[in-house]
């Protein structure tokens, strides 16, 4: 896929993983419209980007707001164009320190499913609707090792990915006649807040940098053609 002039929307763009790959599509020549709930490190993020001569777009936003996602939409395909690449990377944690199960509230659980698979649920049901009329799209969800391990204290999150695996999945087998494609990525540990605040104990320096994980998920994606859709891949795996 070249990316030069095409319309893409990523989601959890102000920070880590979601601004550094911001960063590499825009300088692919993609238009780049960035969504997160912090308007001023969403200025900040654009704002490298810009620098380096690249076309990004700022929309503060809460995609577990179900009120939100049609303005979302709408004003995302007002400043780059047709939204032909969509990245569902907002994620939460939920409360930390993280919590075992029967410790996990229930409000606390339904708060992050919101975030990390209702929300990508409403913003796809409505972008690529958009892109099966045109014949064409790629939707990318932004998954983790812990959608497919079970790791203690993990649960409310682990759940969460798990369910967006599958509904990557389910899009992929749904909207296969119609050119709409699918994937879904574990981008491994990154040295990124949220993985701080998870495990606050982790030597940073054992962890993988966002700019490097979203250079091989940028490859993905200009690759995604060559991907089956509805595949689950991991970052770290990629050439």
């Amino acid at each position: 896929m070249d990316l030069r002039g095409r319309g893409i929307l990523i989601t959890g763009a102000s920070k880590g993983l979601g601004a550094a790959l911001a960063g590499e599509l825009a300088g692919a020549g993609g238009r780049v419209a960035l969504v997160a709930r912090g308007a001023d490190e969403l200025e900040r993020t654009a704002a490298r980007i810009r620098a380096r001569g690249g076309e990004a777009h700022v929309l503060p936003a809460d995609v577990a707001d179900k009120h939100s996602v049609h303005g979302i939409a709408g004003a995302a395909a007002a400043l780059v164009g047709p939204i032909e690449v969509l990245v569902h990377n907002a994620s939460t944690l939920g409360p930390t320190p993280l919590r075992l199960l029967l410790d996990t509230e229930c409000e606390d659980l339904e708060q992050v499913l919101q975030t990390n698979l209702v929300g990508p649920f409403r913003l796809t049901k409505i972008i690529a609707g958009a892109m099966a009329l045109r014949g064409s799209g790629l939707v990318v969800h932004v998954s983790s090792d812990a959608a497919v391990a079970a790791y203690p204290r993990w649960g409310a999150y682990g759940i969460s990915k798990a369910a967006l695996d599958h509904l990557n999945r389910l899009w992929a087998v749904e909207l296969q006649p119609s050119g709409v494609r699918f994937f879904s990525v574990d981008p491994g540990e990154m040295d990124t807040g949220m993985h701080a605040a998870a495990m606050p104990e982790a030597d940073p320096g054992a962890l993988a940098q966002p700019e490097a994980v979203a250079r091989r998920i940028a490859r993905m994606i200009a690759d995604s053609e060559r991907i089956e859709s509805g595949a689950r891949l991991v970052a770290a795996e990629a050439r």
